[in-house]
């Protein structure tokens, strides 16, 4: 059985470095920093990866490219009687992933429109750039859609700032099946915070 074009495309960015010259990934690099923080696109960079997260080619779907710090958590100092070493300001991971964070600023800078999902596209020495597909639920050709009809539920509105979109129930533990996460669902505020 032959394999079908997005798996092509799939395995080009599994292997970037052999597969992309270093010169055509710099290049790019340089454009997108001098970019907005939220730059609208016209068709995905990863198609495979904008299909696998539910993109379509239809008007009411929107992807929009952003770009966010790497590293840890960024702590100011703290003027106490401290050992430097107790100061919690160093090595600190925060419990989101930067992935979820750039989805909530898009879903803040796009009120009116839903966050899908989202997906990495690159990354350099200081900052992650990830493409995040919205949904406009007000538009005819969403509504008309059996497959995204569901985001004009009430119900789902702010799905990024809960923790809804794949990346959000990855930093939920919501990913993993099986034995051993009995006491991750309904959420880790359940059973007095075991789940984690």
């Amino acid at each position: 059985m032959s394999k079908s074009i997005y798996s092509h495309l799939g395995d080009t960015w599994k292997q970037p470095k052999a597969n992309i010259p270093s010169r055509y990934r710099r290049d790019r690099m340089t454009e997108w920093r001098r970019q907005p923080v939220f730059h609208r696109v016209t068709k995905p960079t990863r198609l495979d990866a904008a299909r696998r997260m539910g993109y379509k080619a239809k008007q009411g779907v929107v992807v929009v490219r952003t770009r966010i710090r790497r590293g840890g958590l960024r702590k100011s100092k703290i003027n106490k009687k401290r050992k430097p070493s107790k100061m919690g300001m160093r090595k600190i991971t925060m419990a989101k992933s930067t992935q979820r964070l750039a989805e909530e600023r898009v879903g803040r800078k796009y009120p009116n429109l839903e966050v899908l999902n989202s997906y990495w596209v690159g990354q350099d020495g200081k900052q992650k750039f990830f493409e995040v597909i919205l949904l406009d639920p007000n538009h005819p050709s969403i509504k008309a859609d059996k497959q995204l009809n569901w985001v004009g539920n009430s119900r789902h509105r702010g799905r990024a700032h809960r923790g809804k979109t794949s990346a959000g129930k990855r930093g939920r533990g919501l990913h993993k099946k099986g034995k051993g996460t009995e006491k991750l669902r309904p959420s880790l505020a359940a059973h007095k915070g075991r789940g984690k």
